[in-house]
């Protein structure tokens, strides 16, 4: 099927009014006109006719999912509470309340969002799978075979002749059945080595002969620090100064639960390897947050120090290990005996346990030393616990004397700083001798404005930014970077975790109660920037929606 345009006359017929019509016509305009500027003013360095012929052809560019964000259908076709099921029952947890009890109902959905997909072009999808929709009980229940059907389902259809789409599977996306917390602690517990690499291989068996990009675990060193240091992510685990929680120890929960993550993935490759690889053909690894750091003082040779802290207990902490076999020195140096060690049996088992090395990425901050400075942060975007070192004796921030590092977006600590995708890909290609890369998560988030026209006045900047990182991620391949594959987040408009719907940052808009898909301009701008189109004829696909 060749796509010529979006579907007009379900959503004109869904339009309160003609003057609705008129209006979202009228702001498609302005985005028209402000999108040609921006062309022709872009960042210096920037290609302002960037397309996909720039980047290599095997390069493939993709959006990007999650299980819990988008599927709803909590209790469903024996599906299994999770830990984000209960965890978002609990007052405060979440923005007003929210949950992903229904979310986008991908689940009943998945047809109609495969050909949104299709209509943009997609090389790739990358989605999760639901561990309680599969085994709701962990070990410890049997295997539910309607989540096996529904997973196939989509599957078949992502890369049927119609889509044409190569999946990316992650396996574990922040979520994983109750009972597991229940019995036995969940991550804090290395019974949950046993219980993931059980799941994988549930995964392996019954989608590894499509699915042939298997990604273990989605942000591990993210979801530590949420989860056992911060305190906002369930189990709800920290200390002060991170948080007041019931329970948990911010210093060393942390490390607990990372170390766990890590020998999970180990065993989970190692099994993949021994007993899949060589008849799926496929490749396995795992994906880590990324942010880029800034010294905060040019000047001052300690806040560089400090960057290259930041990046070491951040990305190092991820992939040190799954490359070289251990954590990375400054972590050693800094944290001493509370590091968890790696048995000699163990270094062997993680180290080249990836195939490659996935990076999500969204901003960059300033690091601020605190090891020779007093420090004092403020503002709004600071992070806690400068003077310990679970945090590596720093703040990170996005702001310095009320400016910020770049242009704000809908989430506090992103600030959109273009340069930075080219700066952490190249600490990546020269710290792990240019393994192949991929951009898993890369995305610019609105605030929910609630309307339509709101949400297409704010859209420009969402592809700005997009234009803007991919032009500095073509910087870096131009100048060598081994990067395969670069993924928008996301598709759609889903639930953003604590942030519930007040954060948006699909190429669809997903209309509140109703759940009706909306391109956005971005949308439309990610379509032409993957085909031929020029921007004249963008703006009348975008007119001819309505």
């Amino acid at each position: 099927m060749v796509y010529t345009n979006y579907p007009t006359t379900e959503y004109n017929n869904n339009l309160s009014s003609r003057r609705d019509v008129m209006k979202i016509r009228v702001h498609y305009c302005l985005i028209s006109i402000v999108l040609q500027i921006l062309l022709l003013t872009g960042e210096p360095g920037m290609s302002n006719d960037l397309k996909r012929f720039h980047f290599p052809d095997q390069l493939l560019f993709g959006a990007a999912t999650s299980a819990y964000q988008i599927e709803g259908a909590y209790l469903e076709d024996g599906k299994g509470l999770n830990n984000w099921d209960i965890f978002c029952t609990s007052k405060g947890k979440t923005h007003n309340g929210e949950t992903g009890d229904v979310a986008d109902d991908h689940y009943h959905r998945y047809m109609e969002d495969i050909d949104l997909m299709q209509r943009l072009g997609l090389d790739a999808y990358r989605l999760s799978i639901s561990w309680a929709r599969i085994l709701p009980k962990g070990r410890f229940g049997g295997v539910n075979k309607a989540g096996i059907e529904f997973y196939n389902n989509v599957i078949d259809n992502v890369i049927s002749k119609v889509a044409g789409i190569k999946p990316f599977v992650t396996i574990h996306h922040h979520d994983y059945p109750q009972e597991l917390e229940y019995r036995y602690g969940g991550w804090l517990d290395s019974e949950m080595q046993a219980d993931f690499v059980y799941f994988a291989e549930k995964c392996f068996e019954s989608f590894g002969d499509r699915v042939k990009y298997w990604i273990t675990i989605n942000e591990p060193n993210l979801f530590s620090g949420m989860a056992y240091e911060k305190g906002i992510y369930p189990p709800s685990h920290c200390s002060l100064p991170f948080g007041n929680c019931t329970s948990g120890n911010s210093d060393v929960e942390p490390l607990i639960a990372m170390h766990n993550m890590l020998l999970a993935h180990g065993k989970a490759a190692k099994v993949y390897r021994e007993q899949f690889q060589p008849k799926q053909g496929g490749f396995i690894g795992i994906t880590a947050h990324m942010f880029m750091y800034e010294p905060f003082c040019n000047d001052d040779v300690h806040d560089h120090e400090a960057v290259n802290r930041a990046l070491a207990f951040n990305a190092a902490w991820t992939y040190d290990p799954l490359i070289y076999g251990d954590y990375p020195p400054e972590m050693h140096f800094y944290h001493g005996s509370e590091l968890p060690n790696f048995t000699s049996e163990e270094k062997t088992l993680v180290k080249d346990s990836v195939d490659f090395i996935g990076i999500n990425h969204y901003g960059t901050l300033y690091a601020k030393d605190c090891l020779y400075s007093s420090c004092n942060c403020t503002g709004s975007s600071c992070s806690k616990g400068a003077d310990r070192v679970i945090e590596g004796f720093l703040y990170t921030t996005g702001e310095k004397d009320g400016v910020p590092i770049g242009e704000p977006t809908g989430s506090p600590r992103f600030f959109s700083v273009p340069r930075g995708i080219e700066k952490i890909v190249d600490y990546v290609k020269e710290r792990y001798h240019n393994k192949p890369m991929f951009i898993f998560e890369n995305g610019y988030s609105s605030p929910n404005k609630t309307t339509l026209a709101l949400e297409v006045e704010l859209d420009a900047k969402r592809i700005e930014y997009h234009k803007a990182y991919l032009s500095y991620l073509a910087q870096a391949v131009s100048n060598g970077a081994d990067v395969r594959g670069y993924f928008i987040w996301s598709l759609l408009d889903s639930f953003e975790w604590i942030d519930g719907y007040e954060t948006r940052f699909g190429l669809y808009y997903v209309e509140p109660h109703t759940l009706r898909r909306v391109p956005r301009l971005s949308a439309t701008w990610y379509r032409d920037f993957l085909s031929k189109m020029n921007l004249r004829n963008m703006e009348k696909a975008n007119l001819a929606m309505f």
